[in-house]
């Protein structure tokens, strides 16, 4: 049987996860999801960023609901929780993650996608929420993660109609940073988390870790919560290497 995830770790740091279901369109079974959780729990040694992508033309057609489990209140509430703990860890867990994606972003896929912090997306790509169409509900922390970046009034009208976008609309939109040609996510991915991985990784810690959460505050917080963070950067011996590497017009070099 082969791997649900295959991992390979490059040399220059970043490591490219691929959602392997072949002919599920890598939906989201909970061996996949409690994959994905081992996997972002203890990344490879000298990893520095994460490509995340699917295999045979989809990165994730959401939850399988070929093999969903009937449960009760308490039960759906749980791992629906669940869900939510594995989509902080990959947004917060200090590492940036980039999402190559084609075809199928539906569902618990798109939650999955919107939980990394840079998203590519070819003309197969298609956006969805057909949780309505089910007769069920959102669980993995779409109204929090999805709404937040096209609003919550679209996304009221996204699921009640079950509408689906594209590449260019999902950029338009915001579900996507960049919009490519065909079979070309992949490789700006790993060359976009390859420059990623150049940076401080004190200042990439930051990042994932403040901008999201400053959204949340309010003004006062959030400036204060920023100016801690300018000094635990503008402190830090990267930022020592990085002046120096400017005033000697040279790549820094952090470690």
């Amino acid at each position: 049987m082969a791997d649900i995830i295959k991992v390979e770790t490059a040399e220059n740091g970043v490591t490219t996860v691929t959602m392997n279901r072949p002919g599920k369109r890598n939906a989201m079974s909970d061996e996949l999801l409690h994959a994905l959780d081992g996997f972002f729990r203890a990344p490879p040694e000298g990893t520095k960023v994460i490509v995340l992508t699917g295999t045979e033309g989809h990165y994730c057609s959401g939850l399988d609901l070929a093999e969903h489990k009937q449960r009760d209140a308490e039960g759906t509430m749980r791992h629906s929780r669940g869900w939510h703990e594995i989509m902080d860890r990959i947004q917060y867990g200090g590492i940036p993650v980039v999402s190559a994606m084609f075809g199928a972003v539906i569902g618990g896929g798109l939650e999955l996608a919107t939980s990394t912090h840079v998203r590519i997306a070819e003309p197969s790509t298609i956006f969805q929420l057909p949780e309505g169409k089910r007769g069920i509900f959102v669980g993995g922390g779409a109204t929090v993660r999805v709404g937040r970046i096209i609003g919550a009034d679209r996304m009221v009208e996204m699921m009640l109609t079950g509408r689906k976008y594209g590449a260019d609309e999902g950029l338009a939109l915001g579900l996507a940073h960049y919009s490519v040609g065909e079979g070309e996510a992949l490789p700006l991915a790993q060359e976009l988390a390859a420059k990623i991985a150049t940076n401080a990784p004190l200042s990439n810690y930051i990042m994932i870790q403040g901008i999201s959460r400053i959204e949340d505050m309010a003004k006062a917080d959030g400036l204060f919560t920023e100016s801690l963070c300018a000094a635990l950067t503008q402190t830090s011996p990267h930022a020592v290497e990085g002046l120096q590497a400017f005033l000697q017009k040279r790549d820094p070099k952090f470690g």
